[in-house]
């Protein structure tokens, strides 16, 4: 993208959320000279990495009046890919040894994620701008093309209107859960729960457990109730109707295809046709993308869990430049993801990037859900850029003037998710990708981390296959 010829523009910008992605958005709209403000309605930053034990009131979600918790964490969390890929790119996530308060293991637990997230909003000084225990209540429009953000902190008061020139959502989308909808299941006598409100496979002791999902979260989840329950079938659909196989490693887990009832006296029904008299259905099921705060009018709807119109996931062409959304794609490795996405908007609204027109943010709008259609990809998949993450996150470099994806990052990706079907139990814990990670640590010695220069392993510490 060729830079504007317009003057540099320095605006006044709210970010709604202290996630990782509104961290990162809060930090290349300051490099790019803009005033920022953040609200965060928790009392740190991290948003969805803040682990509580607390969980919502209504544990299967539906109630539109219970008590809101914003993590989906649970205990054991670790994550999913190895901390190299993950971490943003010129503050890399690398393990602090000498530490003993830290996980330094390349598959870390939540809590390192998250003392990550608060050293990185320390080192680029995004902590001091940001207005804890402030939820945002109201966005919209105004005459000259300026954003109304009213505000209310824990407190309860009102926080008195203000006008920014553009508005950042970073609020995530592990909140508001989605529930599967199965026959029967409003006269179904046992207990549900979504995922969201799971902390501890200990409330499961001794019960007969449906778990509906197949992603990573249920897995790690149905593994974790599976050393305490008496047993726990998966419903997937996923797999053939016909599907009923006994889980290797586990005497008491059984994979199914999807439900096809419920009864009143507690009993399940599955495709395959076995019986299954069951105390709890877990809904893994993913979550809907949650705006409650924003006013556009109608410009910008959710549809089956489709944002839109949005010009490359991030603009609504009537309103770009001065509303975006940051983290919307899922299936991708994140934090990078924020990052690009982040530096394109920032650069965007200073002028030295230029969007194309209206008309032509609409049409390739247009012709990329024509191909989702064409190609039968539900609604509910259109932010689901698994096959193509790399080259969008290529293409916003671009755009940016920043160099692409490091190679050996997307090598790492692929070689995590088959590692991952390859040794489901234990790849967390075992790796043979040693030279990518030797790799990346060359590539972390161009920066420092903590103010410490080369505070990083050196290529003779590669980490072993196995802590």
């Amino acid at each position: 993208m060729q830079p504007t010829h317009h003057q540099p523009a320095s605006r006044h910008v709210a970010v709604i959320g202290a996630g990782a992605g509104g961290l990162v958005a809060a930090r290349e709209l300051r490099r790019e000279g803009h005033n920022v403000v953040v609200f965060e309605r928790g009392d740190q930053v991290g948003g969805t990495w803040v682990y509580t034990p607390n969980v919502e009131s209504d544990p299967i979600g539906l109630d539109p009046n219970r008590t809101r918790v914003h993590s989906s964490m649970y205990q054991s969390l670790r994550t999913n890919l190895p901390r190299e890929a993950m971490g943003f790119r010129d503050y890399p996530f690398v393990a602090i040894e000498e530490d003993e308060e830290r996980d330094p293991r390349r598959y870390p637990g939540h809590r390192e994620v998250l003392m990550y997230l608060k050293d990185f909003a320390i080192e680029f000084g995004v902590s001091e701008i940001v207005r804890f225990e402030t939820e945002v209540v109201f966005v919209g429009l105004v005459e000259g093309g300026k954003w109304k953000v009213k505000s209310k902190s824990k407190r309860g008061e009102i926080v008195e209107d203000e006008i920014f020139d553009a508005v950042v959502v970073c609020n995530g989308h592990h909140t508001e859960p989605c529930v599967a909808q199965i026959p029967g299941i409003n006269t179904w006598k046992g207990k549900q729960i979504h995922s969201h409100n799971y902390r501890t496979p200990e409330p499961f002791r001794d019960q007969v457990v449906i778990l509906i999902g197949s992603a990573t979260s249920a897995i790690d989840i149905s593994r974790d109730i599976a050393g305490v329950a008496k047993q726990v079938h998966i419903a997937s659909r996923s797999v053939a109707d016909e599907t009923i196989e006994k889980q290797p490693v586990y005497n008491n887990m059984w994979l199914h295809s999807m439900i096809k009832s419920v009864q009143e006296d507690g009993s399940v029904a599955f495709r395959n046709g076995s019986v299954v008299l069951a105390d709890v259905i877990l809904h893994c099921t993913g979550y809907k993308f949650h705006f409650p705060f924003l006013e556009t009018n109608g410009i910008v709807t959710v549809d089956d869990n489709r944002v839109g119109p949005l010009y490359k996931h991030v603009f609504p062409p009537d309103l770009a430049p001065s509303l975006s959304f940051v983290g919307l794609p899922w299936k991708v490795a994140p934090f990078p993801m924020f990052e690009f996405q982040s530096k394109w908007i920032a650069g965007i609204l200073s002028n030295r990037i230029a969007l194309p027109s209206r008309e032509e943010m609409m049409e390739d709008v247009k012709a990329f859900y024509s191909l989702l259609e064409a190609s039968g990809t539900p609604k509910r998949y259109t932010h689901n850029i698994a096959d193509y993450q790399f080259g969008y996150d290529d293409w916003l470099a671009a755009e940016c003037g920043c160099p692409a994806f490091e190679e050996w990052r997307k090598q790492m990706y692929f070689v995590a998710i088959e590692n991952l079907f390859a040794r489901p139990e234990t790849y967390k814990d075992e790796w043979e990708d040693h030279h990518l990670v030797l790799q990346a640590h060359e590539d972390f010695r161009k920066y420092t981390l903590n103010g410490v220069e080369n505070g990083y392993v050196t290529s003779n510490d590669v980490p072993p296959s196995s802590r």
